[in-house]
């Protein structure tokens, strides 16, 4: 194995620097990035972190982490209604060993390309295997999507389906051996799809909307309590829910669509007077928009199958 040195890594990682943007005046190998922000724009800046052992396994490959440490921050650009434009990053790693490298800059390659992302500075430590991605974004003023919002009577939604990232881990742990396990399990794990054009739809249509990163239930609480409301969730509506249980029992799949997290799908609530657009924007998307519930006016959330309330698994993710 070849150790490389800060300036091979850092020049590695340009080559491979996503797209090529005009708005980027100056970018990676000065003090800083000299950036030109649109007129009429407001901007939106996310940061996430993610470290071995806490936010992914242990022997991902650089490629996988790469992906997924910047689709997790295009996740919360999306949840805003926002288009990404620029990033930087922190790379922390005990080693810099010329393959993993590589491997690390085509993944970061492949997805700052993919949604028009230009990588414009950082840095690279010794230390704990760890990512750090700061994504820089745009909107229009007035029309980004926030937490707060929902109102009595709005209806709940979410994009695609929960649980099958958490499920893809557990399979990647060896927690669950499923016989037929699908090849779409540890792939939503690794690489993430932000909804990004879901977002953009929904500026006039939601009323509040934020990603699913720490188990449906759990980040629905805090839509919720940000618009100061609760919520009713029906479980016979929750897509996928049925095919997850025939596969590993009603329990196990009920945790890992309600609590798993991981799934950087969006969760928005629209109010009524508004479905109907909803229903038409959405035939054009590529994935699952399924009405889960309904906004009530009493605190908490109430889950319901059948008219028979259920009660609440154990919380999602909690960092602390």
């Amino acid at each position: 194995m070849s150790g490389l040195s800060e300036s091979q890594v850092i020049q590695i990682l340009s080559e491979h620097g996503g797209a090529r943007r005009t708005d980027v005046v100056l970018g990676i190998g000065d003090d800083g990035a000299l950036l030109q922000p649109p007129k009429a724009q407001q901007l939106v800046q996310v940061v996430d972190a993610l470290f071995e052992g806490v936010h992914f396994p242990v022997g991902i490959t650089g490629e996988n982490l790469a992906w997924r440490a910047f689709g997790v921050n295009i996740s919360d650009i999306a949840a805003m209604g926002a288009e990404p434009a620029w990033a930087t990053l922190v790379l922390s790693m005990p080693m810099a060993e010329e393959s993993w490298v590589r491997s690390f800059a085509r993944g970061l390659g492949d997805c700052t390309r993919e949604f028009n992302i230009s990588l414009v500075g950082g840095d690279t430590v010794r230390g704990p295997l760890g990512v750090s991605v700061q994504i820089t974004g745009f909107v229009p003023p007035g029309q980004a999507l926030r937490r707060q919002g929902a109102a009595e009577g709005d209806g709940i939604y979410i994009t695609g389906r929960t649980g099958l990232a958490a499920a893809g881990l557990a399979c990647m742990q060896g927690e669950i051996q499923p016989e037929n396990e699908p090849g779409e399990w540890r792939q939503r794990f690794l690489r993430p799809v932000p909804r990004l054009r879901q977002g953009r739809d929904l500026r006039g249509i939601a009323s509040a909307c934020l990603d699913i990163s720490d188990g449906l239930l759990r980040d629905l609480g805090r839509l919720l309590e940000a618009s100061s409301v609760g919520a009713t969730v029906f479980l016979q509506q929750i897509p996928g829910l049925d095919e997850l249980s025939a596969m590993l029992g009603e329990q196990r799949a009920l945790s890992l669509s309600l609590t798993g997290g991981d799934d950087y799908e969006l969760c928005f609530t629209v109010p009524r007077e508004r479905e109907a657009l909803l229903a038409e924007v959405s035939r054009k998307w590529s994935c699952e928009c399924t009405r889960i519930g309904e906004i009530s006016g009493s605190e908490g959330i109430r889950l319901m199958r059948d008219e028979r309330e259920v009660p609440l698994p154990p919380a999602g993710f909690e960092h602390f």
